[in-house]
Parts: structure tokens; C-alpha cells; sequence
């Protein structure tokens, strides 16, 4: 092979490889994203630097990650997996004390991707605002 037909096999390598980039990621097929619901959740206490995290991988199919998987799941499934949008308990009486908490999840709920991370004054106010699903103590 001459360096010309090289250099024109290259080419032609990187100008197919441009056009399957410029045609997007690939879909999948419907029902299959379903299938693979996953949020990986920390709890950090503290402030931010703290290292006091405690974390696990939340799975919906079956329902398994921690003692209340599956209501964290039945929870996720009733606001598409937006978090922001959990319902909070209406009941809920929390101390005023400043006992700082960090929310994180990662992960993805229908296909899509999820990223949440929110801090709450202390404990009882991150279990009234997103019930089940940071409940990683049991």
C-alpha cells in the first residue's frame, strides 16, 4: 500500500467514524430503559468536606439497595424519578438544630439521566422532604 492510499484509507476511516458521531447516540429499544432504573445515593453528614458519607446503589428491578428499597422505588416510579418532585410528609416535626446533611444521587430513571444533589439542616428534615429514597439506615 502507497502512503497516498494510506493517507485515503485513513481519511475514509475518520469520515465514517464523523458520521456515526453526527448521527447520535443509539435508542433504545422501548420498555429496555426501564429495565435499568439505578440511583446510586450518599448521605454525607457534615459539611462538605466531611467524611462521613454512607452510600448505596438503589435498584428497581427488583427493588433491592437498602431496607426500604421498595418504597423508594414505588416513590421514584410516582414522580418519574425527579427527586425534587417527592411529595413531603405532611407531618413530619423537625428540630430546629443545625446538623448539616448532603443528598447526592446519580443514576438513571426511564433513559434518562438523573443528578440531584441537595443539603438539608439536619436528618429529620432530608427523611421529611424525600421520604423513603435517602433512608439508607434502615
Amino acid at each position: 500500500m502507497t502512503h497516498l492510499s494510506k493517507a485515503t484509507a485513513a481519511g475514509g476511516a475518520l469520515l465514517a467514524a464523523a458520521a456515526l458521531l453526527a448521527a447520535g447516540p443509539a435508542q433504545a429499544a422501548p420498555g429496555a430503559a426501564r429495565d435499568g432504573d439505578y440511583l446510586y445515593l450518599t448521605v454525607t453528614k457534615g459539611d462538605s468536606h466531611s467524611s462521613d458519607t454512607r452510600g448505596t446503589l438503589l435498584l428497581c428491578d427488583p427493588p433491592q439497595g437498602h431496607s426500604r428499597a421498595a418504597e423508594a422505588c414505588a416513590e421514584l416510579d410516582a414522580v418519574g424519578g425527579d427527586i425534587a418532585r417527592v411529595t413531603p410528609a405532611k407531618d413530619a416535626l423537625c428540630p430546629m438544630v443545625y446538623a448539616p446533611v448532603t443528598a447526592q444521587a446519580r443514576g438513571q430513571w426511564n433513559g434518562r439521566p438523573i443528578e440531584y444533589r441537595e443539603t438539608f439542616s439536619n436528618s429529620c428534615q432530608l427523611a421529611a422532604r424525600t421520604g423513603p429514597v435517602f433512608a439508607l439506615d434502615g
